[in-house]
This record gives C-alpha cells, structure tokens and sequence, in this order.
C-alpha cells in the first residue's frame, strides 16, 4: 500500500512568506499586541532592571507574553519558556525572542501592582467599546488552596494543645528515666531532647499569635504565610486564599477582583466600592449570596448610594423556634409604630423605650 511520503529532513527550503503571514488577521495575538504598545508602561509602574551584559528584555515584550499565558491558561514560567520556542503565535508575538522561566517569573514578582493596573486599562477598554453595561453587576469569591497544609497551620487554641501534650511527655519520660538503666536510659535522653527541641519550636509560635493582634483569633501558617484556615463549602475547610470577583452582567466580563485571606463577611463594602470606582457612577444594582450577608456592609452601601440585593441567609438550627413557622423570619416588622406582626396577626411590642425618645445617639 502506497503512503503519502513527507519531506526529507534535509532537504533546504526556501519560503516565500514572512512571519506575520503566518498568524490570521483575526487572532487574538494582534488584539493583545495593538493593546500593549497603547499602553504607557512607565506610568502604570513597570520595573526595567538593567543587569550587567546583555541589555535587559522590554517589559511591554514581557506583559505580552504574560497576557498570553493567561488568555491560554499557562500560568507557568517554564511552560511559557517552551512556548517560546515551539509556539508560532508566541514567537509572533514577541518577534521571536526567548526569555527563560527565571526572567519570566521575575517580571511577575517584581510588577504586581503594574500587572493589576493593565486589568483596569482593559476594562476601561471594555467600557469604550460598550461591552459593558454598567446596569448590574453581581459578586461572589472562590477558594484558592495554599501551598500550606493544616497540619502547619496554628491558632492559640491548636499551639495550646500541643504544648500540653508534649509536657505530658516530657513528664512520663523523666519518670521513666528514673528507672531506666544503660542503652535504654540514652534512648529515654534522646527523646527527651527530641521533645523539648518540640516544645521551643512550638512555645516560638505561640508568642507569635500572642503578638499578633490584628485579630481576635489569629492563625499562622509556617509554609505559606499569608493563607488562612478558613471554611471551603459546608464543614470541609481548607488552608486557602480568598478571590473576591465583580462581573458585570452584560457580557459576563470580569471588571474587579482582589485576593484576600478573609471569608466573605466583611468584603462586600469594599468590592462595591472598587466597583463605583471602576464604572464612574452608582447607578447599578448588585447582587451578592447569603455569605455577605452583614449589617456593617450594607450601612457602607447605603452610604455609598448602591442599589444592593443580598440573599437572606437561613436561620440557624439553634436559633430557630420549636415550631418553624414561628421563626424570626415569618415576623413583619412595622417601622412607624416599632412594633412586630405575628404569623397569627397579633402585634408585639417591645419592652424597652425607644432610643429617640430617650434622645439617645444610635448605634451604627
């Protein structure tokens, strides 16, 4: 059976095209290109460190590369290195340059800020092009897991444990120790060394959440130093970052985002707030789950003049009556007379005065 035969290895070649023939016009390549080189890097923050030698890369070659890695999910460095090499839209894009992973991972570190600044640029770009409403957005986070494990991760009460735990050791091994005799008497020694060398590793971590006061129940995580333990879905919790994202519901486009190492409790004023910042107006409605669910955050949306729905959480198995259609819930609450309505229709009152006739500043 005959085969179709390929070209011999060998054999030169002569091609009658140039590289940018090679990518379409309608590649996603060009938009990020065109992009870039509108922007003005030195404003937005950009570092171009000059090393001895060879002259450094451009950082507007380097925000490309980077772009694309993220429009084609390679976040790696080393990935993108090989893609520099073998990809034909990489080698368009940065005119067949060939940083290393080492020079690609520096950029990212050393332009963090600059990096968010070129997300705002495109979404501002997003908004001249009319992709993006401005009418309602909606905010929600992801957990991201942290290169920390929870066995390295500590609270005061965790640390407490574990320092009681060792002096019960420490305890049974000195009273072993009295009675031990020859090589089992070096092996007790040893472990209590071992302990003890345990017990000043741990008894340094409790001073460190003892300095901490930031929080009323502060954590420390050994290997990665900024996660925090925190609830995942339900009772699953994980050492995790927080990514706190506003789309906007037009076109589905991401238009803020922030990382963080809280939960949800306390975010949504300051998503709200970036949000005014970014849209240059407060005439939007958003949209967020039960998870954001507080006073003090919605007292910063009032203040900032946003129309905002959040979804009631539910109440608590502790916290609900013994039959459930008596739930604080099914209570309407009348605010002229400051009364109750009761599911039977009955109207409660409260037995307190209240704070206006008292002439008593309220509580915000």
């Amino acid at each position: 059976m005959e085969y179709q035969q390929g070209q011999p290895r060998e054999q030169l070649t002569l091609y009658t095209t140039c590289l940018d023939d090679m990518i379409p016009q309608d590649n996603s390549v060009r938009l990020i290109d065109q992009f870039v080189n509108l922007l003005d890097l030195q404003a937005l923050g950009f570092q171009s460190k000059a090393s001895q030698g060879r002259p450094p890369y451009d950082p507007a070659d380097l925000l490309k590369l980077y772009i694309y890695g993220y429009m084609n999910r390679m976040r790696s460095s080393r990935i993108l290195e090989k893609e520099c090499l073998r990809n034909i839209e990489v080698i368009w894009l940065i005119k067949n340059l060939q940083p290393d992973h080492n020079t690609i991972a520096r950029f990212r570190k050393d332009n963090p800020k600059a990096i968010k600044r070129v997300f705002r640029q495109s979404v501002q770009l997003a908004r001249n092009f009319n992709l993006i409403g401005a009418t309602l957005i909606a905010g929600d986070s992801t957990k991201l897991r942290a290169q920390n494990s929870k066995k390295n991760n500590y609270n005061k009460k965790k640390i407490q444990r574990h320092l009681d735990y060792i002096d019960k050791k420490l305890e049974e091994h000195n009273r072993e120790l009295a009675n031990a005799d020859g090589d089992h008497k070096e092996e007790v020694q040893q472990q209590i060394h071992t302990r003890k060398a345990q017990r000043v590793k741990y008894q340094q971590i409790k001073n460190q959440l003892e300095q901490d006061t930031s929080s009323p129940n502060p954590q420390l995580s050994t290997s990665d130093p900024d996660s925090r333990h925190q609830i995942v879905r339900g009772t699953v919790t994980e050492v995790c970052y927080t990514a706190q994202t506003t789309v906007d519901a037009q076109n589905k486009i991401l238009i803020d985002y922030k990382l963080t190492n809280a939960n949800d409790k306390k975010a949504m004023g300051g998503m709200l707030a970036r949000a005014k910042t970014i849209l240059r107006t407060t005439h939007f409605t958003a949209l967020y789950d039960k998870g954001y669910h507080t006073g003090s955050e919605f007292h910063t949306a009032d203040h900032l003049g946003i129309a905002t729905l959040v979804a009631i959480p539910a109440i608590g198995r502790k916290s609900q009556a013994p039959n459930p259609r008596y739930n604080a819930e099914y209570f309407n609450y009348n605010s002229d007379p400051d009364t109750y309505t009761c599911p039977q229709g009955h109207t409660l009152t409260v037995s307190f005065p209240r704070l206006e006739l008292l002439n008593l500043p309220k509580l915000v």
